[in-house]
């Protein structure tokens, strides 16, 4: 489908400064060698890289009124909306099984939870939520989820261990990820899962807040009264988010309160910015690689994804395709940490490349 006038060009550069930031942190040339602000906090705290999943979750929110009310203007009824929100997360969902248990599907140990199916819950209850309720009652929902989300942490222990501990292994969400999904957690942490089903909670408020985001770009206040309100919300939302870290720490694994608040607020920000520079302003040269990733964003990560799994299964010399590009075109010339980062560049421009060819072609994979 081609861009149409009205589209806010401002959200397909910020959803693709997202998806190329995602890109980038999940395939260095050496998951030993990496800058910090690469990396996933340890637990508690953030990094720049704790930012991109709650921003695209945001991002996710944006869409919803913007997309649904156009459905509804031109005649579809709710029933054909909420078969189109049924079949796309299903899709999005299985896309998420598949990309985990690509290529062995090996259905012992198979992960369940995961990036997109995640986004595909998110998705599903904040469409839900969009159509039949106003602004008003969403964001009562949006602040009851977050302090029912605190409650449950912070009060109700864990078996074995006590109320309040949000360490990996006693947080009362890490202790439900193991009861239900068993093996089915994300491997590498064995006693949690990043993506497990209590902290999907606040992970709906996250969405949320770019639902009401949207629909606040939808009013028929002027684009400087919309930048305003973006960032000053923004502006109180971090500040909140800050503070509350102190007594519910920030912390994207357990997707915690403070974390909800403190991204969607800096989400907030961001996109009050690139709607100043890009719809107001028109400043958009620098950022049509961005809006080329912004447009195919499930489709690049789906098949980045893809791709980094076969560059570790096919081999050269007996060694994978991976680390042998990584150590023969940039570790050669290179220190590790600066050659891991070209790497990570270099796949992203790879994809780039790939992505701008069917954006010409204009050729958009939607689900």
């Amino acid at each position: 489908m081609a861009a149409t006038t009205n589209r806010i060009v401002s959200l397909d550069v910020f959803r693709g400064m997202t998806i190329a930031g995602m890109t980038i942190v999940n395939n260095p040339g050496s998951w030993e060698h990496i800058y910090w602000p690469l990396e996933h906090a340890q637990w508690h705290g953030w990094t720049p890289t704790d930012l991109v999943f709650p921003f695209f979750l945001f991002i996710v929110g944006v869409a919803i009124p913007l997309a649904f009310s156009k459905r509804l203007e031109s005649g579809k009824n709710k029933r054909d909306v909420y078969i189109k929100i049924l079949k796309r997360t299903v899709i999005i969902f299985a896309l998420g099984i598949l990309l985990n248990g690509f290529p062995y599907f090996d259905l012992s140990t198979l992960r369940i939870p995961g990036v997109l199916q995640r986004i595909a819950v998110c998705y599903f209850f904040a469409s839900i939520i969009f159509l039949n309720t106003k602004v008003r009652t969403q964001i009562f929902i949006t602040i009851a989820l977050l302090l029912i989300y605190w409650a449950l942490m912070t009060w109700v222990p864990a078996p074995g261990f006590s109320a309040g501990d949000l360490s990996k292994e006693g947080s009362l969400a890490s202790y439900l990820d193991r009861v239900v999904f068993g093996n089915h957690v994300w491997a590498q942490a064995k006693v949690y899962d990043p993506e497990g089903i209590l902290s999907t909670i606040p992970a709906v408020a996250t969405a949320l807040m770019g639902v009401i985001t949207g629909s606040w770009l939808k009013t028929d206040k002027t684009r400087y009264e919309k930048v305003a309100g973006m960032f000053f919300v923004g502006a109180i939302c971090v500040a909140i988010g800050w503070a509350w870290n102190a007594f519910f720490p920030i912390n994207k694994a357990l997707w915690t309160s403070s974390y909800v608040l403190f991204t969607g607020g800096l989400a907030l920000q961001f996109l009050a910015v690139f709607y100043w520079l890009i719809d107001i302003k028109s400043y958009r040269s620098w950022a049509k690689p961005f809006e080329v990733f912004g447009m195919n964003a499930i489709a690049l990560y789906v098949g980045s994804a893809l791709m980094a799994e076969l560059l570790g299964l096919i081999k050269v010399t007996g060694e994978p395709l991976q680390s042998w590009i990584f150590e023969n075109l940039f570790a050669s010339w290179a220190s590790a940490t600066n050659a891991s980062l070209a790497f990570a560049i270099a796949f992203v421009l790879f994809w780039l490349g790939v992505m701008w060819i069917l954006y010409r072609k204009k050729i958009f994979i939607s689900v």
